[in-house]
């Protein structure tokens, strides 16, 4: 069953698709009246709906089931130090799959280039893409934070689990299944691919971020990224 887009606040009666999701419907998959499909909204409503009829512009729909799904608890946000990476979409979409709450990229001293301002709306169109492939309802929250590592401690406040995932190995205890299988919403913050300043992991630190390290390899930014939300998503499934 293929899996569309509809926002929240058109997520009431009479159910319909504009726009590119009206134009994928009917023009590229050529689904006509009587198809059923699967809606989100990115905010934990889903449904099954099936398609009454179809014009140029819009797909009249009607609900066969509805359904809620909560946010994941313990809710897990991955913050990044801003980096150029090419596979930032990638990544996107994989966090999606594996229901991270939060998606952060913040400003670091070895950074390159300056973080937005605000988020990207193409990064948005990159966890629907991840959304409507694997059905998950509910899309991380998108942030950035250009204030730099003071506006990363402050935003680590709202936390019960603030962590640090240091390059260097020896600055502390490997990621345990205690902490990914752990109750409480977790900050896991990550450098850019240059990796912290010392002062950066030492303020962090300071603040009351532990440091954990992910194993004997220097792992690029994408791969630590993908590893952390990896391994807290396992740990959701054994909690």
């Amino acid at each position: 069953m293929k899996t569309f887009f509809l926002d929240s606040e058109s997520w009431c009666e009479p159910y319909a698709l504009t726009g590119q999701e009206a134009h994928h419907l009917s023009r590229v998959l050529r689904l006509g009246p009587g198809a059923e499909v699967h809606l989100i909204d990115g905010v934990g409503h889903e449904g099954t709906f099936r398609v009454d009829s179809v014009t140029k512009s819009r797909v009249s729909l009607t609900p066969l089931s509805l359904s809620e799904v909560s946010p994941q608890s313990p809710r897990i946000v991955l913050a990044m130090g801003w980096t150029k990476g090419l596979r930032r979409g990638w990544l996107l979409e994989k966090a999606v799959e594996l229901r991270a709450g939060g998606l952060w990229f913040w400003q670091a001293e070895h950074s390159q280039g300056r973080v937005p301002n605000a988020p990207k709306e193409t990064w948005s169109g990159k966890l629907l893409a991840g959304a409507k492939q694997c059905g998950n309802p509910l899309l991380p929250e998108l942030k950035t934070l250009p204030g730099g590592v003071s506006e990363l401690i402050q935003a680590g406040k709202n936390f019960e689990r603030t962590y640090l995932l240091h390059e260097d190995r020896t600055a502390g205890a490997p990621l345990s299944p205690a902490e990914v299988t752990a109750s409480g919403d977790a900050l896991c913050v990550l450098g850019p691919e240059g990796g912290f300043a010392p002062s950066e992991a030492q303020a962090l630190m300071d603040a009351g971020f532990t440091p954990i390290s992910l194993g004997p390899s220097i792992l690029r930014w994408e791969t630590a990224a993908l590893t952390t939300l990896s391994l807290f998503w396992w740990g959701g499934q054994h909690a």
